[in-house]
């Protein structure tokens, strides 16, 4: 029986999940498993010498959290096949006060509870004059400790520290690059700068889920925030970024939503993998959640019209970078390409239009792809 054209295409689609895309993940979590020993290695080393930074990753049986896939594994984020990020949580942010005015857009500040004193807190020597906690101070003495402990662990030959960042990040066998960031988690909490989520209007997703979201609260983060860079804001180097990750991995639960984001990833990793970084997995991310808005059944993100619904986010990346901004799911005031160049952005605009163009005409592009 010969296929139709919306048949072949459904056909090459399923032929490229299964070639393409579960290769991206097996090389993925067969790099995971290399790097999470040498990472371990490191941050045991750091913990010897300053008990407060403990490592908040645990191998079972060669998986870690709960048996949770390597690729998906709580503290660990993909930035790219060949970049990573940790989130190493901290304890004791009780004695802070959270507060998050808007003025430091997607950031926050922790500052010293009234009544508190310096010396009830784990962190005393990171509080200013002012009693913020200083995310910068944190991330200083971290580096301080990182620096050390990879000049004494069992990898070192092939694990270094990058140099010119205020920010952790290894370089592990000349391939990797993996980013150490200390983190706070706020459970409870909802930031006042994402207090209109979900808006009124939206039927996604069900208040159920944005009750479990808004109670597994969000993190804060020390690390370098392109938002105020420039901006010669005195609280720069004491603010802490705003990250929901875990909400959004949430929120893509159901449906083939991770699917899709897997074939965009994809995707992206062999096509728009570009000079200056203008396209992330982060942005792929983001408009993902946002199509899931405008698609809010299950039943829209079946196998049989996940096509549609890349098209249509690949569409939506166009536009975002011919406008040159791409917003923040959670915080729509945040732009995405923010510190992007014009250049990189409309260079990245003709490649997704070219590569959008071709799954729309052409049934066995994703063949090709």
């Amino acid at each position: 029986m010969e296929l139709n054209n919306l048949q072949f295409y459904h056909f090459c689609f399923i032929l490229y999940c299964t070639d393409r895309v579960n290769y991206r993940r097996g090389q993925i979590a067969k790099t995971i498993r290399e790097i999470v020993k040498i990472v371990q290695d490191v941050l045991k080393e750091v913990e010897v010498q300053e008990p407060r930074f403990i490592s908040s990753l645990s191998e079972c049986n060669g998986f870690y959290e709960n048996d949770r896939p390597l690729t998906q594994l709580k503290g660990l984020e993909v930035i790219s096949p060949n970049e990573f990020e940790v989130i190493l949580y901290l304890n004791q942010m009780g004695v802070f006060n959270f507060v998050d005015d808007g003025s430091l857009p997607g950031c926050a500040v922790l500052k010293l509870s009234d009544g508190r004193k310096r010396s009830m807190s784990l962190w005393i020597e990171f509080i200013t004059a002012s009693g913020y906690l200083s995310a910068r101070k944190i991330r200083s003495r971290f580096q301080t400790l990182v620096a050390q402990a990879c000049d004494k662990s069992t990898y070192r030959d092939m694990v270094k520290m990058i140099a010119d960042t205020s920010e952790v990040k290894l370089r592990i066998r000349e391939r990797y690059i993996v980013q150490i960031t200390p983190a706070f988690r706020c459970q409870g909490l909802w930031p006042r700068s994402a207090a209109h989520w979900p808006l009124p209007d939206c039927s996604w997703p069900p208040q159920s889920v944005v009750a479990e979201i808004k109670t597994e609260g969000f993190d804060l983060l020390s690390k370098e925030c392109v938002t105020l860079q420039g901006k010669q804001s005195s609280m720069e180097g004491d603010a802490w970024v705003l990250s929901f990750v875990e909400a959004e991995n949430r929120l893509l639960q159901g449906g083939c939503r991770k699917k899709c984001l897997s074939i965009l990833k994809t995707l992206r990793d062999r096509h728009l993998d570009l000079p200056g970084q203008p396209i992330t997995s982060y942005h792929l991310k983001s408009l993902v959640l946002y199509e899931c808005e405008k698609h809010p059944l299950d039943s829209e993100w079946t196998e049989s019209s996940i096509g549609d619904r890349i098209n249509g986010i690949l569409l939506q990346l166009i536009s975002c970078l011919q406008c040159r901004r791409c917003p923040h799911y959670f915080l729509p005031n945040l732009d995405l390409f923010k510190a992007k160049s014009a250049s990189h952005l409309e260079t990245a605009a003709k490649q997704t239009w070219r590569l959008t163009r071709e799954l729309l005409t052409n049934p066995r592009s994703f063949d090709k792809l």
